[in-house]
């Protein structure tokens, strides 16, 4: 074997007698490292150098034990000339136990390599651990010159720092390196380098497009990386729609749920406590636990949300919102967006406003009061409506989000009123929370009144009455008005509303359809031929407005008959036919001679297509 003698160095040992005995130690170059069966701890794995001399030092690191010549690692490194080591009581030499070493045992591996005056190829992946060994155990020039301080450092400012690819290898390297990769600003510099990189590059956040390969590369990092990467890219001026796609692909990926299509619930009641079973493509995911990790995350993604509206979207923000109740986020981050929310509540659509209730779910708690056990959360969406309303008169100006809301909200309540723990009182409130001129149709609020009534057939007439208050029937529309009109479901009351409606629209109809040739002609006076005809075409439409209302006053009167069947008390009777003689002395036009009795669908058919003709005019 071929000798590096290293002179001037003695190495004192103590002989069995207690007494010192002083003699030259060479120091040489081992043939190799070989691991040994028979260690000084039998539990761990050993290793030793292959020289003519024995070592003198025992160095554990981790669960391996490292048998070197001492004054070889002195030689290279401060820190363990500095030590006091302690006499071993197993063996001869000396003791040494590394705790926290960066990069473990693999890593002073190659440090004792470099000791010993092996070559270390220098990489990616093993010069973050590397820096931080040599930072920890001292290697500065003071005791070599180019020590292994100044080997790593070069390579990472030459080699590491400008490359995209190598910047993140080590960056994932360095998250087991805490706090020393921090402390010596490996971190930093890897991260401003990669925002460099991605402000000089033509990036999208497509993350199918060519130019958007960069998304996929940044998901690959611990958020604490991502975070620090995005905060420099913002602060560079990139876009805040390029932020936002960033974001939200590193969302899809790490937090369960997010970018999933859910499904609707369904209903089901054992002894009175609702259960939720969510019908979902993904139910593998669903039934991820979610866990601190998932908290962080969700909490480091929401605080750099770029603050413009059109940064994300408002689907993307509702399912963070999900998330963020499920993982018990910070209540102060979970307010800001729902503000938020708020602002683009017009975007939503009624699936991503349906958030599951978490009501006493975190304790194992039965919920108690009526409102707390049903599926949805609703106080949330009253909270988004009041901060819609807000941002609304902050604003100052009435957009086409208003009639977007008012949809969004009666298919809300459309949802919500399968659900059998849904109170009247509730759906009041949600129906109310819209000012009273922000439905210009009241279809869709029919139609959730119609679903709340068909689920639950006995209830009381009081309560139908109640909740039809809400409605007003002169804001429905011809399809809707004669829907309502047949539907037994309905409080007598508001279907009498609906025909009076009904009645005053007609009318309303025939007077400016009468009023129409008057001003046609005054226009068209050059051409008699094509007014005439008009005219003609006019009172022919007249003709058939008048014979539908007068089966209309035949309605009334049918429904007039079945009511006095009805009723058990005279003065009951007495009241509702004054009030119907009322509502037939309020029609103006009378229709001569009486037409012949036909079935209640053909009267049906023939006001929807007095509707077309109307609408043709």
């Amino acid at each position: 074997m071929n000798l590096k003698p290293l002179t001037g160095i003695q190495n004192p040992e103590t002989n069995l007698d207690g007494a010192e005995q002083v003699h030259d130690q060479r120091i040489v170059i081992p043939d190799q490292f070989i691991t040994g069966e028979d260690c000084i701890n039998r539990k761990d794995q050993a290793w030793f150098i292959t020289t003519q001399f024995p070592t003198d030092l025992i160095v554990q690191v981790q669960d391996i034990t490292f048998n070197v010549h001492k004054y070889t690692l002195i030689s290279k490194c401060g820190y363990i000339g500095r030590m006091e080591l302690q006499s071993s009581t197993s063996t001869q030499g000396y003791d040494l136990k590394l705790e926290n070493f960066p990069g473990g045992s693999e890593t002073f591996e190659m440090v004792i390599k470099y000791c010993y005056g092996f070559p270390v190829d220098l990489n990616s992946s093993n010069v973050a651990p590397l820096r931080c060994a040599s930072e920890f155990l001292e290697m500065t020039e003071e005791f070599e010159d180019e020590n292994l301080i100044y080997k790593t450092e070069s390579f990472l400012t030459f080699v590491v720092l400008p490359s995209w690819k190598e910047s993140l290898t080590v960056l994932k390297t360095c998250q087991s390196l805490s706090p020393w990769a921090e402390n010596l600003q490996i971190v930093r510099r890897c991260c401003d380098s990669i925002a460099r990189k991605l402000c000089r590059e033509n990036i999208t956040g497509d993350s199918d497009c060519e130019d958007g390969w960069w998304l996929n590369d940044l998901t690959t990092l611990r958020i604490d990386y991502f975070t620090r990467i995005i905060t420099a890219v913002r602060a560079k001026g990139v876009k805040p729609e390029i932020i936002g796609q960033s974001i939200e692909h590193y969302a899809r990926k790490w937090v369960p749920g997010i970018g999933m299509e859910p499904g609707l619930g369904k209903y089901t009641q054992d002894k009175n406590v609702l259960q939720v079973s969510i019908v979902s493509g993904r139910k593998d995911e669903l039934g991820i636990g979610y866990n601190e990790e998932h908290k962080a995350i969700i909490e480091s993604l929401l605080s750099i949300l770029p603050p413009q509206r059109e940064a994300v979207s408002c689907k993307f923000l509702l399912q963070m919102l999900k998330m963020a109740r499920v993982c018990c986020a910070s209540a102060a981050l979970i307010s800001e967006l729902e503000k938020r929310i708020g602002m683009v509540l017009e975007d939503a659509n009624v699936i991503d406003i349906l958030i599951p209730n978490q009501t006493n779910n975190e304790h194992g708690n039965l919920p108690n009061t009526q409102e707390e056990r049903t599926m949805h959360d609703i106080e949330v969406v009253q909270r988004l409506l009041e901060y819609y309303s807000l941002f609304e008169q902050q604003q100052q100006q009435h957009r086409n989000g208003n009639s977007n809301v008012c949809k969004l909200i009666d298919n809300y309540l459309a949802e919500l009123a399968r659900d059998p723990n849904f109170s009247i009182t509730k759906f009041q409130t949600l129906a109310k929370s819209l000012s009273e001129n922000a439905r210009r149709c009241h279809d869709g609020l029919y139609r959730a009144i119609d679903t709340y009534l068909k689920t639950r057939p006995l209830l009381s007439e009081h309560d139908r009455r109640r909740l039809c208050k809400i409605m007003n029937c002169e804001k429905l529309s011809l399809d809707a008005g004669v829907h309502a009109a047949q539907n037994d479901r309905l409080p007598l009351r508001t279907i009498v509303q609906v025909l009076f409606s009904e009645q005053v629209k007609m009318r309303s109809a025939m007077q400016e359809k009468e009023k129409a040739p008057s001003s046609d002609n005054s226009v068209e006076d050059g051409n008699p031929l094509s007014t005439d005809r008009e005219i003609k075409n006019l009172k022919e439409e007249l003709q058939s407005v008048k014979t539908q209302m007068a089966g209309l006053q035949r309605d009334y009167s049918e429904l007039q008959q079945e009511y006095e069947k009805l009723s058990n008390k005279q003065k009951n009777v007495a009241g509702w036919v004054f009030g119907w003689k009322k509502i037939k002395n309020s029609f103006q036009t009378r229709v001569d001679g009486d037409e012949p009795a036909q079935r209640r669908s053909s009267r049906l058919s023939s006001r929807v297509s007095l509707r077309d003709r109307l609408s043709m005019t």
